[in-house]
């Protein structure tokens, strides 16, 4: 949605903290920005310098008088001294412009958009000077040309810094200061936009935080970059790549088979390793003791023997191996595996050997070491590199040494230095060798990133990038099941660095929490500064954990910094990389308009892209990339638990903080106010969440008082388009909650800023809760992989559409209510509920949900939990717990519709109930009958469709007041079978009718009929429970103990009723002296009939109203009269009547809506209707009334609505999600594929179903063989489809043929081919790396690409043994790549970009 300008009230300049503050020289009062417009992007070039001849001539003949003209010699000598004076002029000129051009020697010519070109810039080689404080003043222009030392360096008044550079890039210069401070019209220029600097500049910040000698600037404190007002920072180094998307999976080691490693002392003989050249699995590790054992030996002899040609063998001596060698061993070493060494080997000789199997001496790798006084004077070691059948380089290494006495052997097959990252973007020409880039998790632990050193690759596409050693983790790049779950990638180097110079070990008050210095250098930028942009610049070691307000990058109360601002060149940060950061990332702090892109946030202590006080608006957020996000100490909601119950200066006394509610919040994105623009952006792993979005209820912090009130709750959502979230242990996405805006007092203990409750988003125009609501669109959210929560959402009149959700504890929950403040329980609910919310809308829509998909994890890397889960049974990581009950969509409150989603693998264990729709665990609140569920769709992996708790862990005894009314409306029966109906509780008979169906495995019921909600006020009993019996089900009573405090002065309930049915109300104590039952979710004439138990003596006074909330208003007052029986009630039910049965003690009247509802209102379009309850009475007995009320008022159950009938299994139409890929390049068409193979082992399990599909499209095949199936990889079109029982003349002229070129072909098997091995060298045209081995195997999978080289890095192959079962394979392969040789298209509809361009205003 558009982004606003928010509230007019919100300040255009925020004041300094000091009134005498200087003020720039352009200063205008309520701007920010100065009257001179910021530098231009081109300057003009310089006007040459001419000589001087013309105006000394003219001096000359104006000088002369009437008398000196008939001076004929004088004159001719005059002329000769100008002509001498215009010749030394000239040849001034000429040798100034000799130098400036040996200065740019390595350049052809001037460029005007490079800073350092400017020709009035003086060389400047100041030296190192650690002790001198630097002024460059006006008419100081300088181009530092070498490293240089400064104690500080301050740029002012017309001064000027440009670093130097040259062509080639070789102009490397460092200058290491305490500080560098930018006043009113200096600036510090290290290359342009245009002219990006090539060369490597380096500005390291000095000094300790306790450094007396060397005082505090005021405002900026110490060790520092400052920007004040009417300063100048332009700081772009080379364009780069600031992160991409795997697109390829990395497995643990870097190999699918995880890697082999083995060493012992004392393994006597010859020790064995037979490894697949194919996949690098090891097949065979034997010891044959062929030192003493004759047998031993003949056995190695039969193994080799039965090797098939390409097979990797490894051979490694321990101890000795030569006394029982036999000869035809050492023949069958020397001819299968080309050995040179083996007939000569002596006793305790060190001896390793790696060799392919058939390949002679040239395929075999051997050493040999001399074994002298119980040591060989080093290792044997022998190692060979192979690249498998899928291109991924590998080698297998075997080793064997005598050391202080221990003989050693063992084995290595690794990816050490040779795994190659494949990238979604071209970085080859930006990411160089010995460039660090960090690889995020794609696990539950953000521990689980890892960084790496870049390797030279000459063989890497432009796409592809080695790094240095392997990787501990496994890595995803693909997409799967249907969510994008690429690890992103990200460039920690740039060639402009600044960082701060760290002290080797902890000092001050910050070692209590932590073991290493913390006090890092800062960028601190003022309001009305000139001009600031900083891109492509790394920031390292920057932030200081002790001081507020020192960031490695920080904006400080600037105000509008874009056009709005007087800014004609907005202010932006472009592929910044932040990282080891030690306080937040980038802080926007009361500035409005600043665009940041591209930049990375890397392991940073504290909340990492931070806006502070709740007043910044119109910030955006584009491609940003934050991950590894620790807590802080500054703010509450940086601290983890530890930190928040050991930090305890600003509570009241001796306050203790609750981590729970007041801490715990650090997050990579924490939006203060919604009026900021996300697009495109991924957090990639905090201790908490991912995204967010918190309310002040007034500006805070150093903006205290400007903004009374924020108007946060009310005010629209800027654009929320494409961003991920994932690796978070609370919630990727979390939007809920406000900050305490008042100091600790006795009232209230806890410290300003710690997290509070009470916020509810709930948008409206102009943030007027007067004008219409605005809804806010979540639109395009990926989110994988957070321990508890994919998305928490708390408000009103908002939309989640196009999203996916994967391997979450819970993958999306909605809450509409926030019932609790410090210290106080509450009668109504805090703005979040019926009474006080007139009720909205939440929807999601178009969605996918995944329970737990193919991506199983790394057990390590602070993954606490590992157990069989998914579709596959498999081991993998767990959420929470190996008991949790994970779910898809969770219900809370409502009323919330889902709607055209789709869910996948969901399957309960016998440790866990896994659903795809559940309830809110241990639930006090409300529901509503109003959840609508419609247009559903189950993929057969989902074995629990839904699920309401049973007994026992998590759910403890599940008897909460909303655990017992759990319910939802399936509109269209898409969930059961059953259209128009509502899924409840099995135990809760007060929706239920005889014609309901029991789901035992969901512990629900399946019923038709109307259902709506009585919410029940007393006061003056709060500790009853209210028991509700239906007159159809007395014994079946539903027993509520309401959802306020015992110490409350009242109590609540709100029941689900089934209309038209009568019910009867009992208490657990004396009755309540006043009762109000509000109608919630009536429709116009809906009604049921109540009972309420008083004692006999009662006497009432009833009355009917109506309550607008906005305005608190009540309207149509009524009494009600008396009949004197229940019959005649009966008969008069639309009059406002009642019955008291004083022998019974029960007190009838009818509850009925009189007026319609407005779409998601609670209430009637006047308000909501109401019946106020005041008893007196003066007896104190339990008002229960069950034993004499029935079996006197007892009915014969029945349906009001009758059940329909089980619709048939057939596909529903327009169910499930449009899409079936949720990919975080939306721009981007994938193809779903499926490969099912069937094995001779499978067949006889009874799973004989093989095929391939397509986008849901299946095509069968039946008979036994192979089934190919070719898809235009520009259209997604399937070309054609050939089944082969053989590998014949017919197979190999389609193979070669008859399939198009850009062609994805899928290939599955059936049976047991006898002909594989022919098949295999056909596959090195569809990109296999080289002819795969299927010896002994039985069934394959084929994803292959005939087209282009080189190959996708989607292409695999998937082969079985006899005894293997590959089972169902998924691929999702991207269409319309160019790498393809597809067309591009003509025009490519990005919608992000233009989301960016609508959000800067551009």
């Amino acid at each position: 949605m558009p982004t606003s300008d928010g509230p007019s009230h919100l300040p255009v300049f925020v004041a300094p903290p000091h009134g005498n503050h200087q003020r720039s020289s352009g200063y205008v009062p309520g701007r920010v920005a100065p009257v001179r417009s910021p530098p231009p992007a081109k300057a003009p070039p310089p006007p040459p310098i001419k000589p001087q001849c013309a105006r000394l001539d003219r001096l000359a003949t104006l000088s002369q008088s009437e008398e000196n003209q008939h001076k004929g010699r004088s004159q001719s000598l005059q002329q000769r001294k100008n002509t001498l004076i215009c010749f030394g002029v000239s040849v001034g000129s000429f040798f100034l412009t000799l130098i400036l051009v040996f200065s740019f020697s390595r350049r052809d010519v001037l460029d005007e958009n490079c800073p350092d070109h400017n020709p009035s810039l003086s060389i400047w080689n100041p030296g190192h000077t650690p002790e001198k404080d630097v002024v460059v003043a006006r008419g100081k222009l300088f181009r530092l040309e070498s490293s240089a030392t400064f104690r500080s360096l301050t740029i002012q008044s017309g001064g000027r810094v440009v670093f130097a550079d040259n062509a080639d890039g070789s102009k490397n210069v460092t200058l290491r200061t305490h500080y560098i401070l930018i006043e009113d019209g200096g600036a510090l220029h290290i290359g342009a936009p245009k002219c990006r600097y090539r060369s490597h500049a380096t500005i390291a910040l000095v000094g300790r935080s306790d450094n007396k000698k060397l005082p505090e600037v005021p405002g900026l404190g110490r060790k520092f970059i400052g920007v004040k007002s009417g300063g100048t920072l332009e700081l772009h180094g080379t364009e780069r790549v600031s992160w991409s998307l795997l697109t390829r999976s990395i497995p643990v080691n870097g190999l699918s088979t995880g890697g082999h490693a083995f060493q012992r002392n004392f393994s006597r003989g010859i020790n064995l390793r037979v490894v697949d050249q194919d996949t690098a699995a090891v097949l065979t590790q034997e010891r044959y003791d062929t030192h003493e054992s004759f047998n031993d030996s003949q056995r190695l002899t039969q193994l080799l023997q039965s090797l098939p040609a390409g097979r990797i063998v490894a051979l490694a001596v321990g101890d000795s191996a030569v006394k029982s060698l036999l000869d035809e061993t050492k023949k069958a070493i020397k001819e299968k595996l080309g050995s040179s060494f083996v007939s000569s080997l002596q006793y305790r000789q060190a001896w390793a050997l790696v060799s392919v199997v058939g390949g002679g001496n040239a395929s075999c790798t051997e050493d040999v070491r001399e074994h002298e006084n119980h040591d060989t004077g080093g290792r044997a070691l022998a190692r060979r590199n192979f690249t498998s059948v899928d291109g991924v380089d590998f080698s297998v290494t075997a080793y064997s040494e005598w050391k202080n006495g221990f003989p050693i052997s063992g084995f290595q097959v690794d990816a050490v230095d040779q795994v190659v990252l494949n990238l979604q973007d071209e970085v080859q020409q930006t990411w160089k060798p010995g460039d660090r880039i960090v690889v995020a998790s794609t696990d539950y632990s953000m521990h689980q990133a890892e960084e790496f050193t870049l390797l030279p690759c000459p063989h890497c596409t432009s796409r592809q990038v080695r790094i240095q050693g392997k990787p501990q983790y496994n890595h995803v790049g693909e997409i799967i099941d249907g969510v994008d779950m690429r690890a992103e990638v990200a460039l920690l180097s740039r060639n402009i660095l600044i960082y701060g110079e760290m002290e080797n070990s902890c000092y001050g008050n910050m070692c209590q929490f932590y073991n290493h210095d913390t006090f890092g250098g800062h960028i601190k930028v003022l309001g009305n500064f000139s001009s600031v942009h900083l891109s492509h610049v790394e920031l390292k070691n920057m932030g200081q954990q002790e001081e507020k307000g020192r960031y490695p990058l920080h904006f400080h109360m600037c105000g509008d910094v874009d056009q709005k601002g007087g800014y004609s060149e907005p202010t932006y940060v472009d592929g910044l990389s932040i990282h080891h950061s030690f306080s937040r990332c980038l802080t926007i702090h009361a500035s409005n308009g600043l665009l940041v892109k591209n930049t990375l946030g890397y392991n940073t202590l504290g909340h990492c892209f931070f806006l502070e006080d709740g007043i910044e608006q119109r910030n955006t957020f584009y491609h940003n990339l934050g991950l590894l996000t620790r807590p802080g100490t500054l703010l509450p909601t940086d601290r983890n638990e530890t930190l928040c119950t050991s930090i305890k200066d600003k509570v009241y006394k001796g306050y203790t903080p609750s981590p729970s509610t007041e801490c715990k919040a650090v997050s990579t994105f924490w939006i203060a106010n919604p009026n900021n623009n996300l697009i495109s952006n991924a957090a990639a792993g905090s201790q908490d969440a991912g995204i967010w979005f918190v309310f002040h209820s007034s500006s805070t912090g150093d903006s205290h008082g400007l903004v009374p009130e924020t108007k946060a709750e009310l005010t629209p959502l800027g654009i929320f388009y494409n961003n991920r979230v994932h690796s978070n242990f609370k919630a990727g996405l979390f939007i809920d909650k406000r900050v305490k805006t008042t100091n600790a007092s006795a009232a209230d203990p806890r410290e300003y800023l710690c997290l509070d409750n009470g916020a509810r988003f709930r948008p409206h125009q102009n943030a007027d809760p007067s004008r219409p609501r605005v809804a806010a669109v979540i639109d395009t959210l990926i989110s994988f992989k957070n321990n508890d929560l994919g998305a928490w959402i708390r408000g009103g009149d908002i939309i989640i559409q196009n999203s996916g959700f994967a391997d979450n504890g819970v993958g999306l929950s909605f809450a509409r209510i926030n019932h609790y403040l410090y210290g106080i329980s509450l009668l109504f609910s805090s703005d979040g509920s019926y009474p006080k919310d007139e009720g909205s809308s939440q929807e999601v829509k178009h969605s996918l949900f995944v329970g737990e998909s193919r991506n199983r994890g790394t057990n390590g890397g602070q993954n606490k939990y590992w157990g069989l889960g998914g579709a596959d049974g498999k081991m993998r990581t767990l959420p929470r717990n190996r008991t949790f009950p994970i779910r898809g969509f969770q219900i809370y409150d409502g009323p919330v519709r889902l709607t055209q989603s789709t869910f996948r693998q969901f399957t309960p264990t016998p440790e866990r109930y896994t659903s795809a729709v559940g309830f809110n665990l241990k639930n006090t609140w409300q529901l509503t009958p109003r959840n609508n569920l419609s247009q559903l769709s189950f993929h057969s992996s989902v074995g629990l469709r839904t699920f309401f708790g049973r007994p026992g862990q998590w759910f403890e005894d599940n008897d909460l007041d909303g655990d017992k009314n759990s319910i939802f409306h399936d509109v269209d029966g898409s969930i059961t079978g059953y259209r128009d109906t509502y899924i409840g509780r099995a135990d809760n008979y007060l929706i239920q009718h005889p014609g309901c169906v029991n789901m035992s495995q969901w512990n629900g019921v399946i019923c038709s009929g109307r259902y709506s909600q009585v919410y029940i006020q007393t006061l003056g009993a709060p500790n009853l429970s209210l028991s509700i019996s239906r007159d159809e089900y007395p014994d079946a009573p539903l027993v509520l103990r309401g959802i306020n405090s015992q110490a409350a002065v009242s109590q609540q309930y709100q029941p689900i009723l089934m209309m038209s049915k009568s019910y009867t109300f009992h208490w657990s104590g004396p009755a309540p002296r006043e009762v109000v039952l509000s109608l919630i979710n009536f429709d116009k004439d809906d009604w049921v009939l109540v009972g309420l138990c008083y004692p006999s003596d009662t006497t009432f006074q009833i009355m009917a109203d109506i309550n607008d909330r906005q305005s608190n208003t009540f309207d149509d007052l009524t009494d009600y009269g008396t009949v004197s029986s229940l019959t005649e009630l009966e008969k008069r039910p639309l009059e406002r009547k009642y019955f008291f049965d004083r022998p019974v003690g029960l007190l009838w009247f009818y509850l009925r809506a009189r007026h319609g509802r407005d779409g998601h209102s609670y209430c009637s379009v006047k308000g909501c209707e109401r019946v106020k309850i005041l008893a007196t009475t003066s007896t104190k007995q339990t008002c229960n009334c069950t034993a004499k009320a029935y079996p006197k008022y007892s009915k014969t159950p029945s349906a009001v609505v009758p059940m329909p009938a089980l619709s048939p299994a057939l596909p529903c139409k327009d169910c499930g999600a449009k899409q079936l890929v949720f990919s975080s390049e939306p721009w981007t068409s994938y193809l779903q594929t499926q490969v099912k193979s069937v094995s001779t082992k499978e067949h006889q399990l009874g799973d004989d179903n093989a095929f391939i599909s397509v986008n849901e499209v299946t095509m069968l095949f039946s008979t036994l063989g192979y089934f190919f199936v070719s898809v235009d990889s520009c259209s997604g079109k399937v070309t054609g489809n050939s089944a082969f029982t053989t590998v014949d003349e017919n197979m190999e002229h389609y193979l070669k043929s008859k399939i198009p070129k850009r062609s994805i072909v899928l290939m599955a098997t059936r049976g047991q081919p006898e002909d594989l091995v022919d098949l295999a060298p056909h596959l090195v045209s569809f990109g296999m790396a080289k002819t795969p081995d299927l010896h002994s195997k039985e069934s394959v999978a084929l994803w292959g690409f005939k087209g282009s080289s080189p190959s996708p890095s989607w292409v695999s192959l998937q082969a079985g043994k006899r005894d293997e079962v590959l089972g169902l394979q998924e691929r999702y392969l991207p269409l319309g790549l160019e790498a393809y040789g597809c067309a591009p298209p003509a025009v490519q509809i990005r919608k992000d970009l233009e989301l960016l361009k609508k959000a800067t205003g551009q």
